[in-house]
């Protein structure tokens, strides 16, 4: 028999799974809260836009609190880290046990470039393997010290675009893997000089491999539809995803569910719970999420779970821009409330809250649990003041909560040209 949830029923659960019943830590945050929090996500977006703080350091800071950035850094970034940079949504930190499990992915690469006598791969053959003799002698190394090295004695045949070309295919078949970063730069090194023996060894076949892609999907989601276990390590062959639900479903691993209002063209779309996954009577979190925290990162989801219709407008042009350059979807309770575009002005030590938007499903008592966040959000980041702009709805109601929660907020005059 199926089982049915409520849209606000399906919600709980889904943030359930991702660590928001969770108490932040009352204590300095470590490196075991950070292995948990990760148990949770199974992976961490990495994104390079650093506004207000690089996306993959905030999903830590809406489950855990006001974390030391440092710890991040010597968690994913050391040379001695448990975790490894892959695609395993889009560029992410992964378990460095799990290296074997992306092996099928690493393998479509190859097949893909080396069957192509057009692709790049094909055609810079002489590149790839200077780049590898390179790693293979002088160990991990950034792109820079390589472009140092590069031959020029055959003329033009050397551009340093090639480099890093010839990097990221390699490191997108496996070859080569990232061994820590220096700032945001990475360093490369061969798959042998990162990866441990016994992982590199261990063969996972490829449906062996998605069958538990779709599983850790499957409970890091709580309650989902295909295209959400596709997604979330972003899957495209829909007919071994629908083999992997249909033996979880056989083993118990997943039970049907019918969720009211998750509806596609007046249809009732499938949906599957987790055996794992807990119901909790109510959400008590405030969080400031990422556009790359799991619980908003594919859209589709985000519109029917949470009535989210989100997009990030870096690439909109300033005047045309509705919520701002970045903007946070906030999370209050089990419903995404609001959305502020955050700077981090380290000049005069102020966050910015470039805009402040409502959401639908929005209550006035909102204003100040999201008021709270801002303020830790401030102090996380090492910044003494918070400013609020006059662009947004909810603009008013924050600066007024701010102003109690504080003790005093500056106001701005702000226009859409200055979100950038």
């Amino acid at each position: 028999m199926t089982e049915t949830l409520s849209a606000a029923q399906a919600r709980r659960v889904a943030l359930a799974a991702q660590g928001f019943t969770r108490r932040r830590p009352t204590t300095a945050v470590a490196a075991r809260h950070v292995h948990r929090a990760m148990e949770r996500l199974g992976v961490l977006q990495i994104d390079s836009v650093n506004v207000f703080a690089r996306s993959h350091y905030l999903p830590l800071f809406s489950r855990l609190g006001a974390y030391d950035p440092a710890l991040l850094d010597r968690v994913f970034l050391s040379r001695t880290t448990h975790y490894v940079e892959y695609l395993a949504h889009e560029a992410t930190f992964v378990p460095v046990e799990d290296w074997s499990l992306w092996r099928f992915r690493m393998e479509a690469f190859r097949r893909r470039w080396e069957s192509d006598p057009q692709s790049w791969l094909s055609q810079n053959t002489r590149t790839v393997a200077w780049v590898k003799d390179e790693l293979r002698t002088q160990g991990p190394l950034r792109p820079a010290q390589l472009r140092a090295d590069a031959p020029r004695e055959r003329g033009t045949w050397w551009d340093w675009d090639d480099v890093k070309l010839a990097l990221e295919h390699l490191w997108r078949t496996g070859d080569v893997a990232i061994s820590g970063r220096r700032g945001f730069e990475r360093h490369y090194a061969l798959e042998e000089q990162v990866i441990p023996a016994q992982v590199r060894e261990r063969v996972v076949p490829r449906e062996e491999a998605i069958f538990e892609l779709i599983h850790r999907a499957a409970r890091s989601s709580g309650v989902a539809t295909e295209s959400d276990l596709a997604d979330y390590y972003r899957i495209k062959d829909r007919k071994a995803v629908r083999a992997a639900i249909d033996d979880l479903v056989d083993n118990g691993d997943l039970q049907p569910v019918r969720v009211r209002g998750w509806e596609r063209g007046g249809r009732q779309v499938p949906a599957w719970l987790h055996r794992d996954a807990v119901l909790p009577r109510r959400i008590e979190a405030a969080a400031i999420l990422t556009p790359f925290d799991p619980v908003v990162w594919f859209r589709d989801r985000a519109l029917r779970a949470f009535d989210l219709d989100y997009r990030i407008e870096i690439y909109v042009p300033a005047h045309k821009r509705r919520y701002g350059y970045y903007s946070l979807p906030v999370l209050v309770g089990d419903r995404i409330v609001a959305r502020v575009d955050l700077k981090a002005d380290r000049a005069s030590s102020t966050l910015q809250v470039q805009s402040a938007w409502w959401e639908p499903q929005a209550r006035a008592e909102d204003a100040e649990p999201m008021a709270r966040e801002l303020a830790l959000a401030a102090t996380w980041q090492g910044l003494e003041n918070v400013s609020v702009s006059g662009w947004g709805d909810a603009a008013d109601a924050v600066a007024g909560a701010l102003h109690v929660e504080r003790g005093g907020v500056r106001r701005h005059v702000h226009t859409r040209q200055e979100s950038a």
